[in-house]
This record gives structure tokens, sequence and C-alpha cells, in this order.
């Protein structure tokens, strides 16, 4: 039997099977997250789209295939879908003796069907799972998933738990509430800047549930789910960000040989502001008040970036003369040549003692020694070519950008040097210090766009910290993780007492973890195969309410059936 699912299914239809850990279709209603198979439609060749017909369903349409373009996930009608399943269903029945299937049969994973929404009740999917005793198979649970989109809806708990009583011949349910609310998405700030995938959520569960909708309690149980991307353009790091983007180039442009220098910001060359700073020094003779003059500079300079930056990552006073180097490079370098003539002329004015600059004491460049030695009179011969320049503006760089990030760290309380270490050691190689400084940077985006946009308290923001060092510690680097931060309502119930969640579920269950009834709401689509006439997304507001939305309603029913 199921080698004639098997042979329809190659035929006309596309079957998957989903592992643990995928991504799962179904994870938007059931949190679906174990071995499943998903069975689809094939798309048909582009010879073949002439002769689909329309939907009949108003209120939705299959994706629309005939561009020829990647249309994602295609449905099957509910009744061949019914059948489909009727099939899988009969195949792992021990009572079908009848048609002769070898005993005892081996217990597949659960089968998902995609359904086009065409029948009355808007059956978007149909689902079978086995339920085993002791590695034999008792029964299946058949899940029927329908969708709709409706801006009046109308249910009632009471009937929820009623009609779960009825199909189940309950006495007692218990009801399990679960709340999403979206803090807050980027969004594309025009048609030629992309948005950043950052995205901030709060999921909030409880039990019991005394009303549709109801607002989470105190007493729930709430996580931060926290996913940034760096290059948030409303972020105050953006020049950060673009010091650690030159910094990449000149990492790339050593290990390739090839270097791919981005665009100047500064009008005037690099040989021009190394020439003028090295003037300024000599004129001051003293390098406590010349590095002052140029400190100053910096900070008006970043100041003029972004001014929001002050109150929440300001620009270190004590930048020391190699830093303040990498500051004006960094931003006008525009080739190999420039790096040689800049270096040349620190170079010999060091060896002609017309400067004495000072440095941080744990600098570890190879500049930074020339200048101890400067100190003494006696400088190493250095000869710039191959990769030296980039080598070296590359430290000096790397220098910079971790006392950057130590000085944030430390100086908001959310780490020390030993949490810190990891990632600012100069004992490995260059190429892991800066892939090791790219960590580090996610982390600070990653805490700066909660302090911006939902302004945790510190002992919160403490936790995230601590969270992130130790995945980091143990993990590349990955924009795309979500990191998850438990919370006590108590703490952010200001973030979604008065605000209207993005998805909200009610979950009824007798005690029988895969028999249950599930209504969910929620102001975005959650079944991918199918599309819904909604509003202009320009017409609503990123805080847009469910009633201002477009709302979306799914109920999960299931029925269960013994075999033995």
């Amino acid at each position: 039997m199921w080698t004639q699912i098997n042979q329809a299914a190659e035929e006309f239809y596309s079957l998957q099977l989903i592992s643990k850990g995928q991504p799962n279709p179904l994870k938007n209603i059931l949190n679906e997250n174990d071995l499943v198979f998903i069975l689809e439609k094939l798309p048909l060749d582009k010879e073949e789209t002439s002769h689909v017909e329309e939907p009949q369903c108003e209120e939705t349409a299959i994706s629309d295939f005939s561009t020829g373009e990647n249309v994602g996930p295609l449905a099957l009608p509910v009744g061949r879908a019914r059948q489909l399943i009727g099939l899988y269903t009969m195949a792992h029945n021990p009572n079908m003796t009848h048609l002769k299937i070898n005993q005892p049969v081996t217990a597949l994973p659960p089968l998902w069907v995609r359904c086009d929404s065409s029948d009355p009740e808007g059956t978007c999917w149909l689902g079978a799972e086995l339920v085993t005793t002791n590695h034999s198979i008792t029964g299946i649970v058949l899940y029927t998933v329908s969708c709709k989109a409706d801006k009046n809806y109308s249910v009632n708990l009471e009937d929820l738990k009623s009609s779960h009583k009825k199909r189940h011949h309950l006495s007692t349910v218990t009801a399990r509430g679960f709340a999403q609310y979206e803090l807050f998405k980027s969004t594309a700030l025009d048609d030629t800047l992309a948005a950043s995938q950052t995205t901030i959520t709060l999921d909030i569960s409880w039990s019991p549930v005394d009303e549709i909708l109801q607002i989470p309690p105190l007493s729930s149980t709430a996580t931060l789910n926290i996913k940034v991307e760096s290059g948030e353009p409303r972020g105050p790091l953006n020049h950060l960000q673009r010091e650690l983007k030159f910094l990449l180039v000149l990492a790339d442009g050593l290990r390739t040989g090839v270097t791919e220098w981005p665009e100047p910001l500064e009008v005037k060359s690099a040989v021009e502001l190394v020439q003028e700073f090295l003037n300024d020094l000599n004129k001051l003779d003293g390098f406590t008040d010349s590095t002052k003059k140029d400190t100053e500079t910096v900070k008006h300079d970043s100041a003029a970036v972004d001014r929001s930056i002050e109150c929440l990552f300001t620009v270190r006073g004590d930048l020391d003369f190699a830093e303040q180097l990498w500051f004006k490079m960094s931003g006008s370098v525009i080739s190999y040549q420039d790096l040689v003539k800049c270096f040349t002329l620190i170079i010999q004015s060091l060896q002609r003692g017309d400067i004495q600059p000072w440095l941080h004491s744990e600098s570890n460049s190879l500049l930074s020694k020339l200048i101890h030695q400067s100190y003494h009179g006696a400088m190493d011969s250095v000869a710039l070519s191959g990769t030296v320049p980039v080598k070296m503006l590359l430290e000096i760089g790397l220098d910079k950008l971790k006392k950057d990030y130590i000085s944030f760290f430390i100086g908001q309380e959310l780490a020390s040097l030993n949490h810190l270490e990891y990632f600012i050691t100069p004992s490995v190689d260059i190429q892991e210090q800066v892939y090791r400084v790219q960590k580090l940077h996610h982390i600070l985006e990653i805490l700066v766009s909660c302090m911006l946009f939902i302004k945790p308290q510190h002992e919160l923001l403490f936790a995230l910290t601590q969270s992130c060092v130790k995945y980091y510690k143990q993990n590349p680097l990955d924009e795309q993780h979500i990191f998850q931060l438990p919370v006590r309502p108590t703490a952010v119930k200001s973030l979604y007492q008065s605000e209207k969640p993005q998805k909200w579920k009610v979950e009824i269950s007798g005690g029988q973890k895969k028999v249950k009834t599930v209504w969910q709401l929620s102001d975005s689509v959650p079944v991918d195969h199918l599309s819904f006439h909604k509003p202009d997304v320009s017409e609503l507001t990123l805080n847009s309410s469910l009633e201002e939305r477009m709302s979306f309603t799914n109920l999960v029913t299931c029925s269960q059936v013994h075999f033995k």
C-alpha cells in the first residue's frame, strides 16, 4: 500500500522528509519540529500550465506558477489529500489483513499533505501521526488544519472546550495559551537600502486560559527571541561597522593578495591627512597636548556621524597615536601605494625624532614596536613591501577596535576582561583575531539593538551578554542565530500589556499529548502555499494592531482511531 503512495508521489507529487531542526512549514501552526513527511504537488511543465483551472475558492488562490518563476510549494485538492491520508492509514492498520501487507509494519514518520483550501472549511493541511505502544502500532491521530482570512472572526473559548470534550469523550480539559509580540522588526528605509534582518520578539505561554485573546498574566513563562543582522541603518554603530568592514577588507587582502579598496570618506588623500597629522604633532612638540587635540577632533567627527551615540556608545577619550592614525587612514586609503607612502612618512618622522607619540602599553602592532624603539633612538629597519604595509594597518585597526569593545562592555558593566579574553587575545593568528572581533561586534550589535528598541533593565542585558559570550566561544559567527533569553513577565510587562500580539493561540487537550484542538489568530499568513487578498502593505504601520491588519485564523482539530 505504501508502495502505491510512493509511486503516486514520484509521478505527481513531491514527498520530502523534514528532519528535526530543519525549517518546518508546520511550525507556525503546531510548533512541529520533529521528523515528518511533507507531501505536495509538483509544478507543471510550462506547456501544461495553460490547462490549469482557476481555484474555486474566492478568498484564496494557489501560488501562480504560470510565470515560470520559482513559485514555492503547491497544494493538492482536499479530496485527493484525503485519499492519500487514507492510504497511509490503511498501510499501517494491522487489521487490514485482506491487503496482504507484511506484518509487523514499520512505523513511518507522520505524513502531512498540503491542501488547497477548496472545501467550505478552508482545509490547508491534513495530517496523520501513528500511535505506538512498545514499538507496536496501536492507532493513528488524524489532523485537520483550516485557515481563513477573516477580520470579523467569532470564536468562544467555552465552545472550543465543549467541542473538544464531545469529540474525544472527555469530562475535563485544560487550556494553554501562547502569545507572541513583535517588539522590533527592521524595515527598508528606501528602495535602495535593504533592511537588515533584525527581529526582536517576545514569546509568552501560560495556563489556564480564561478567554480568547487574554492578556498573558504575570505568572506566565516568557522568552525574548533576538536575531540581529549587523548594519541596522537606524542603529548608532554605523561608524564602527564601517571600521570593521575596512578591517575585513585588509584581512582578505592579506589572505588572498588582492585588496578591494572601498570608496574614501575623506575629501583629502590619505597621504595629505597623515602629513598634516605629523606636522601638527611636530609643531606642538609634545605628545600629551597633541593627542588631546586630535582626540577632540575624533569626538566631534564621530558625533557628526550620529549624535544619538553619545548617550549609548561614546568615542573613547584616550585614543593613542596609532588609533588616531587608524581613524584617518581607514577613511581615506584607496590603494596599496597610499599605504606605502603613509607608513614611509611615519617611519621617517620617527627616525628623525620629529615626533615622540604615546601609545597604550598593551599595543601589540609592529608600528607600536617601532615607536617604542624610537624612544631610545634605535629602530629596526622595515621593508615596506609585500604584505607588510597591509598587515601594519590591520594590526593597529585590530588594537583600536578591541579597545573600543572593551570600553563598552566594561563601561556598561556587562562583562569583565576575563569574560572577553577569548575575543581579544593576541595569542592566535591575525586572521583568527579578526574573526573573533567580528563575533564581538555582533554581540555589541545585539546589545545595542536591545538597548535602543526595548530598553531592558541592566540585569537582562547582563544575562544576554553572558549568553552571547558563551555561545560565540563555542560556535562560529552566525547572524541568523536566534538568541533566546528567559525573562520574568514583570520585567517586560510594559512591552506587551498595552500591545496587540502578532500571534495568539490556545491549545486545548485532555491529557493526551497528540490529541488536541488549537485555535490561532495571527496577523501574517501562517500557510506558505496559499495567498490571500490583503491590503497594500504601504497602508499598514509597523505597530498596527490585529484589528487594523488582515487577520488570519487557524483551527486544528483531530480524531484518534484505535487499531487495537
